[in-house]
């Protein structure tokens, strides 16, 4: 059986059409440095963008090494999305060095920082390196308090518009649902955790002040003896002097870090040790931003009970 020329042609532009609407549908290639970034700009975006993230829920995101593959994302990227606030300190310059791609670079459309957007807790007077891993320019952590998405993903939309404005509408329209599912969550969230007010709690790292301060949670002492340093026996022993003056609820601990510290503690004192997702993937729970939240006051709620 014979086909005819114009019969190919047509069979051609069919593939191609397919082939357009596929692989190559999305208007922007975004990396991001964290899951909870990766996330939001999935929210925003839909299927104008193809989205990866550098790291995952399981890894540190103050270190991680810049591989070759991640170099390799980095240099199609159109649009880096960072937490910023010195948290990828160790690694993000290297990455845009050698990425060799102008667009990413600090200052340019194509870098966006979502720290930037909010108001940052803890900024230390002065730091040195006795004072451990402390961020100049306050805590990084800003994901922890859903609130804060709201800013960044103001911001975000915005600058997926400036690099895309064929499809203005669509990220208009994709921000408003978002923003206004969020907001009715927020209030959901607060309305539940109403009476958590003033609990004291033990947190593994400074990875949960914004949490804290949205839900009114009372941080009585931390089980780094200084951020970034891993809690020793001895540093253990001597928070359980304070522990006797101030005794706590429970210990808050992100996903990716060691549970040996907080179970410690917990055969110690009795104190409930409550590992929370920390971010999207951190828990088979948390799949997204809002099921993050659910997951994380439903995990403090049973050690509430």
């Amino acid at each position: 059986m014979k086909i005819s020329k114009q019969a190919l042609a047509g069979l051609l532009a069919t593939f191609l059409s397919l082939a357009a609407q596929g692989l190559g549908a999305a208007a922007l290639n975004v990396l991001t440095c964290e899951p909870e970034w990766m996330a939001l700009t999935q929210e925003l975006a839909g299927d104008q963008a193809a989205v990866v993230s550098a790291t995952t829920a399981r890894q540190d995101p103050h270190h991680i090494e810049a591989r070759p593959s991640l170099i390799a994302q980095a240099r199609r990227a159109d649009l880096l999305v960072c937490t910023g606030a010195e948290l990828e300190a160790g690694w993000l310059p290297l990455l845009q060095r050698e990425s060799g791609n102008a667009a990413i670079q600090p200052g340019q459309s194509g870098f966006f920082e979502a720290a930037e957007q909010v108001r940052l807790l803890e900024r230390p007077g002065v730091v040195d390196r006795s004072m451990g891993d402390v961020h100049a320019a306050g805590n990084p952590h800003i994901h922890t308090d859903p609130r804060n998405l709201l800013p960044v993903a103001e911001a975000l939309s915005k600058r997926l518009r400036d690099l895309d404005p064929a499809n203005t509408d669509h990220y208009i329209a994709r921000y408003q649902d978002f923003s206004t599912r969020l907001r009715a969550a927020i209030a959901g969230w607060e309305q539940r955790a109403k009476g958590w007010r003033g609990t004291p709690v033990l947190v593994h790292h400074k990875s949960w002040t914004y949490l804290a301060e949205w839900l009114g949670l009372v941080v009585v002492a931390d089980l780094e003896p200084k951020p970034g340093i891993d809690p020793s026996v001895a540093s253990l022993g001597q928070l359980l002097d304070k522990l006797r003056i101030q005794p706590a609820k429970m210990t808050l601990r992100a996903a990716y870090l060691s549970s040996k510290p907080s179970d410690w503690i917990r055969e110690q004192t009795g104190i409930e040790a409550v590992e929370l997702p920390f971010t999207v993937g951190g828990t088979t729970a948390a799949k997204d931003l809002f099921s993050l939240f659910d997951d994380t006051l439903n995990r403090i709620e049973r050690a509430m009970k």
